[in-house]
């Protein structure tokens, strides 16, 4: 699955340079991505970045210039509000501080253990599993797991996957489930991991 993702366009949040990923700027943007399309996040991350950078910066910044900012992302009156409150409280209650913790992430208004791992795992750089619909879906599909939602699903990752792909999964998977890998139709044809997939769930493939 690396080989072939390898030529694909992985998402935007996960090709920022690792050596100058900022944990406050993920947590935004991966708010930013939630029901949006990775061109229209990057663009909106840009914008607001702009902006502000920092979690003082943020809350200093008028609910409406971050809505001008990051539209046209879906719901982004709600987000622009959320991310203000974000940085107003990793300011005051973290003194500016991402927590770096998935416990301590969840403590955040607004932030679910999706965001809380994609943070760990690429603004600090430690172990942790994002489960989106893609890994839920796929895995899933794959007979690797038999689970009704994404949080069983990533505890069931936990205890049967080798800790050193946790940190990759997500954008691996989330790459492959777009291309290949599709919720409707999946281009089974193309797919390298053809002979291992249970093909749970599959009615219709390519």
């Amino acid at each position: 699955m690396q080989k072939q993702v390898r030529s694909l366009l992985i998402p935007w949040v996960d090709q920022m340079n690792p050596s100058k990923r900022d944990p406050f700027q993920v947590l935004i943007s991966c708010i930013l991505s939630l029901r949006t399309q990775d061109r229209v996040t990057e663009e909106a991350s840009q914008r607001l970045f702009q902006l502000a950078q920092t979690p003082e910066e943020m809350s200093k910044v008028s609910v409406k210039r971050i809505q001008k900012a990051i539209y046209p992302v879906g719901f982004y009156r709600v987000k622009a509000q959320r991310i203000r409150n974000l940085g107003r409280e990793i300011f005051q209650k973290y003194d500016g501080r991402v927590p770096d913790t998935i416990e301590e992430l969840l403590k955040l208004k607004g932030v679910g253990r999706k965001t809380a791992n994609l943070v760990v795992t690429l603004g600090y750089d430690r172990e942790g599993i994002c489960v989106d619909t893609h890994v839920h879906r796929i895995t899933n599909r794959w007979g690797l797991v038999k689970t009704k939602t994404p949080l069983q699903t990533e505890f069931a990752l936990r205890k049967i996957l080798p800790m050193r792909y946790w940190k990759e999964l997500n954008s691996t998977l989330v790459t492959f489930g777009q291309k290949i890998c599709r919720p409707v139709s999946p281009l089974c044809s193309q797919c390298m991991l053809r002979p291992a997939c249970d093909l749970v769930g599959v009615g219709h493939s390519r």
